[in-house]
């Protein structure tokens, strides 16, 4: 059985609001074992709303959507449901009683168009909305069932986990996990990290993949089971593997950001970080400032240096204009590594032409910076987030160095 997702609002394509409901939606789909295949978001026009639903219901056994619930003439989720399956939309009076008792309680007055929530397809089952005004319902078909459920967050949550989910797995007939591990790679690309688990990557259960972000990869084990214990066993025998091949780039798992490893690696190391950036606005700096310091570690960084543009470092360095921005972050981490006595410098030269980084660390290179040259990354986010990523790998090649020579 798999499901998709439909997000119904102009709003959502206009870039108005973000679409925090389908990713609510898709994570408690994944603890009960239901696949989700497929997610599409749609505007508020009737006829759009029933092509999209006609097509996810082509391919999904359970179909959510969310949004349109509304009491204006621009919300038709209902009739574009009414209209895929083939049903009448019919008043229920039921329905209309308990709204007026609701703005009643509320001491609000009830207006003749917020009758339309008491609009349902023919032979919808109601699911009574306790916390909005907005019935929402379930309208079974041959092979499956269509799900509507309010575009108000707070509304969706509850009537989910209240309504929807036992209605899942009990009139569907959902049962099992989907359970997610996630393991965090830096310093390597993700092209070459997918040549390593290529044949990991056609497995059906577990599923493994990759996603590339600023300097990391996360290498992503998905397993489906009947129980956590039964899916812990099926990603611990493929994640042994990846470790086996990769493991080396590894610095943490799930949401575990880089920062903790790298402070971690300095402090092992006995050693502290000093940095020089140009043409980023300080991101980097500021980013493991932050960082460091709400993890008590911002006695690791020792110093930094920032310098608007290339030509401003230039001058700072006495640097000759044919300089390549490779050679200047190399000079750069040389110098600064000289006047700040740190045992660790990270220099990073960003502009047009392209993003270096350079790591001096007293020994890489015989006393030379050791380079990176990561291209036209864009902005100062994702240059920073190289910068982190390269001095982390740079202080794990040194300490597995240190320790094979002890």
């Amino acid at each position: 059985m798999n499901a998709e997702i439909v997000s119904i609002g102009t709003e959502l394509l206009l870039g108005e609001i973000n679409d925090t409901n389908a990713t609510y939606i898709a994570q408690q789909l994944k603890d009960i074992g239901l696949n989700l295949f497929y997610r599409s978001t749609v505007g508020d026009n009737e006829q759009r709303i029933t092509q999209v639903l006609q097509l996810a219901m082509s391919r999904a056994d359970i179909v959510i959507t969310t949004g349109g619930l509304g009491p204006t003439v621009d919300d038709m989720t209902r009739q574009g449901v009414a209209n895929a399956v083939g049903q009448k939309l019919e008043l229920r009076q039921d329905l209309v009683d308990g709204i007026v008792e609701k703005f009643a309680r509320f001491n609000t007055r009830m207006t003749d168009n917020n009758k339309l929530q008491a609009m349902m397809p023919e032979r919808a089952i109601v699911i009574d909305n306790p916390v909005g005004t907005a019935p929402s319902f379930i309208v079974e078909t041959d092979h499956g069932a269509i799900i509507s459920l309010p575009g108000v967050p707070r509304e969706m949550k509850y009537l989910m986990e209240h309504a929807v989910l036992p209605y899942l797995r009990d009139k569907a007939g959902v049962s099992g996990i989907i359970k997610l591990r996630v393991l965090r790679t830096a310093g390597a690309g993700e092209s070459w990290l997918g040549e390593q688990v290529a044949d990991l990557m056609v497995l059906d259960n577990p599923t493994v993949g990759t996603a590339a972000h600023s300097g990391q990869t996360d290498i992503r084990i998905t397993a489906k089971a009947n129980s956590e214990a039964e899916a812990d066993v099926l990603i611990a025998g493929v994640e042994a593997q990846v470790r086996e091949r990769v493991g080396q780039y590894i610095f943490g798992v799930d949401k575990e950001p880089i920062e903790p490893a790298l402070l971690k690696a300095l402090r092992d190391s006995h050693t502290q970080l000093a940095i020089s950036e140009t043409g980023t606005g300080g991101l980097l700096a500021q980013r493991l400032s932050e960082r460091f310091g709400a993890l008590n570690g911002q006695d690791m960084l020792h110093t930094t240096e920032q310098f608007a543009s290339v030509a401003e470092l230039r001058a700072h360095l006495g640097a000759a204009d044919a300089l390549t921005v490779e050679a200047l972050a190399e000079s750069a981490a040389n110098a600064l590594r000289q006047t700040s006595g740190a045992g660790m410098v990270l220099a990073v030269v960003a502009d047009s032409s392209g993003t270096a980084i350079s790591v001096n660390d007293g020994i890489a290179s015989r006393n030379r910076a050791y380079g990176y040259h990561v291209g036209n990354v864009g902005g100062g986010d994702w240059v920073a987030g190289w910068g982190v990523s390269m001095a982390w790998l740079r202080l794990v090649e040194k300490l597995r160095t240190a320790e094979g020579n002890s």
